[in-house]
């Protein structure tokens, strides 16, 4: 996620100090994880239920980025 931003992301798990981060890309992580099971799974029945977690997904990526472009931005 984000190749941009590598050193950025490493830093800012290295560091810890940034918990809204750390939480954004933990929950990104677990989601990620858990959709994969999901359509390992073939649950078709869950097809809604994948589509909502993808969602959210995608909205903790977004909230990611805009830390993540912030951050930069401000060590320039």
């Amino acid at each position: 996620m984000f190749p941009e931003y590598r050193d950025l992301i490493s830093r800012l798990k290295t560091e810890g100090t940034n918990t809204r981060f750390l939480n954004l890309f933990e929950k990104h992580n677990a989601l990620d994880s858990q959709i994969a099971n999901m359509e390992a799974l073939n649950a078709g029945a869950r097809h809604t239920e994948i589509g909502e977690l993808k969602r959210e997904k995608l909205r903790l990526k977004e909230e990611i980025y805009a830390i993540l472009k912030k951050l930069d931005e401000g060590s320039k």
